[in-house]
């Protein structure tokens, strides 16, 4: 049972699909799970979709609610890796609560720590293919050639309405604000580690694993 905490950007995403591949955990996107309550027009999609566009963070009982309905429904998963959840000490007891409920606890909290002007540049930057959803970034990997999809050649992109600069450096003050100081929340806890969220995806891929070896033997 994993938490992975961090600014949006951070990484936690790739990392946690990572995860899942390599110890077959399920994964839990608030990101995603709100993503897609906006996108099926529930009555939490429309409330939820103007908070988010504002670049602020959703209240805490529409998330909590949509982790405990996912917890139970994939109750026979082996494990579950949190991503951007919890997000304030609120959501912390709360999550605390509904795992003591199942029989379930917490083993780690891992922090992706950034650069917060590169992190504005690489979020801002960012856009996809609207066919196949390949990633691209205006700086870091362009399409080889220019304005065609290097996957499937379609020639039409998208950007998330929440991907540009000024949303993003409200994004990152709120997590500063209401995020970040959960942390002593989990290290009172014994349970926080630190892998640095700018370094290149396989070498963050790499430090993550050995503090799960390390938290392994140690247990």
């Amino acid at each position: 049972m994993l938490i992975l905490l961090g600014p949006p950007g951070a990484g936690k995403g790739t990392q946690a699909q990572r995860l899942m591949a390599q110890h077959g955990l399920i994964q839990l996107s608030t990101g995603d799970m709100l993503r897609a309550a906006v996108k099926d027009g529930s009555d939490v999609g429309r409330r939820a979709k103007a908070i988010m566009e504002a670049g602020q963070l959703v209240p805490d009982e529409i998330v909590t609610s949509l982790i405990a309905d996912r917890l139970d429904k994939e109750a026979h998963a082996p494990g579950f890796i949190f991503d951007g959840y919890p997000r304030t000490q609120a959501q912390a007891e709360s999550l605390d609560e509904l795992l003591a409920e199942r029989g379930l606890a917490l083993d780690q909290v891992i922090e992706l720590t950034v650069d917060e002007q590169a992190l504005v540049e690489r979020i801002s930057g960012r856009f996809t293919c609207a066919r196949c959803n390949e990633g691209y970034h205006d700086r870091f990997k362009l399409p080889k050639a220019a304005g065609v999809c290097d996957i499937c050649g379609s020639t039409e992109f998208k950007r998330r309405p929440d991907d540009n600069a000024e949303t993003v450096r409200a994004r990152l003050a709120e997590y500063r604000a209401k995020t970040a100081p959960i942390l002593p929340y989990y290290e009172a806890k014994g349970l926080v580690a630190r892998v640095d969220g700018m370094a290149e995806i396989a070498a963050v891929s790499q430090a993550i694993e050995a503090i799960l070896a390390r938290d392994a033997v140690a247990g």
